[in-house]
């Protein structure tokens, strides 16, 4: 659409946000979300007090509860079983590796607002959005913080079935880590795109074959500069200091989205984008706020029932 003028991240969350007030107000509700810092990281206290400042805003009680790693697993679990308690978050990486994993399956489906335990992966990954009838499957915050903000800029093609909408699309993920890199990637290509994922190990293609719901993974010998300068959209989340995406290899009028904390593009990318988002932390937050109602009205609904695998 030539007269389409996108909407800034800002406006997109608080689109959201006061829909959450609204249904917040109306069900009377005073949901509370805890979140579990394990770690000393600088970026996690901060994302953490975002979130609080946030979550008081719309009527959402937030603790934050340092404890020490060792002590984590036995905290979770207590949460689990706390009757108060509406929602779990942990701000990884504790442990690292399959540790921090396993500490994903301790949190309760119930009550998992990250989507990362393994009900919803698996159902995320084998393209399963729903849990029971109109129940929508729990996915993990920073990846559908960004495939809203693709929605609500046009990314999507509105006019072809939902579930094919990104058909056509060719999309490059530089990050292929298991909480944001590889389950976007996953996404996406439900949704239609050849997604190129790059990682330190290569570049994958996640794809969807004819006839299948769910993508397929197959390995390739291309390289960065051979996908970014064919790719409609690029989205990066390097956590390296001064990584770069060199501009000159962007498709002209690609969207552009930028996840890393460390900042992975050059200034000039806003000459080759149509659209360039350099901070989705307001979206990735109201995402959270999103799947910790859905759990709220979920777990008090009776009919509920989880596949669980």
């Amino acid at each position: 659409m030539d007269d389409f003028k996108p909407k800034t991240v800002q406006q997109i969350s608080q689109q959201y946000r006061n829909d959450l007030s609204e249904w917040i107000e109306e069900s009377r509700a005073r949901p509370k979300l805890i979140g579990f810092l394990a770690n000393d990281d600088e970026a996690a206290v901060t994302y953490a007090k975002f979130t609080e400042r946030s979550c008081k805003k719309i009527g959402i009680r937030f603790d934050l509860k340092r404890v020490k790693r060792e002590d984590l697993e036995e905290a979770i679990i207590e949460a689990n079983e706390d009757r108060k308690v509406d929602g779990i978050m942990v701000y990884y990486p504790v442990f690292g590796g399959g540790h921090d994993q396993y500490i994903q399956n301790c949190v309760s489906p119930f009550k998992d607002v990250e989507g990362l335990c393994h009900t919803f992966r698996f159902n995320m990954y084998h393209n399963i959005r729903f849990i029971d009838v109109q129940k929508k499957s729990i996915i993990p915050c920073t990846p559908l913080a960004i495939l809203k903000i693709l929605y609500h800029m046009n990314a999507y093609d509105h006019d072809l079935e939902y579930g094919n909408q990104l058909e056509g699309k060719t999309i490059t993920v530089i990050n292929r880590s298991e909480v944001v890199g590889r389950p976007l990637a996953a996404l996406l290509a439900n949704d239609g795109a050849k997604t190129y994922s790059v990682d330190l190990d290569g570049i994958l293609q996640f794809h969807r074959a004819p006839g299948r719901m769910k993508h397929r993974v197959t390995g390739t010998d291309l390289r960065l500069e051979e996908v970014l300068p064919k790719s409609d959209v690029i989205i990066s989340g390097v956590p390296k200091r001064g990584y770069r995406v060199p501009s000159k290899l962007i498709k002209q009028g690609a969207f552009v989205i930028d996840f890393s904390s460390e900042g992975n593009f050059e200034d000039d990318v806003v000459d080759r984008a149509s659209v360039f988002v350099g901070k989705i932390g307001s979206m990735t937050i109201v995402m959270l706020q999103r799947n910790l109602m859905r759990l709220y009205d979920y777990r008090r609904d009776a009919a509920m029932r989880f596949r669980f695998h």
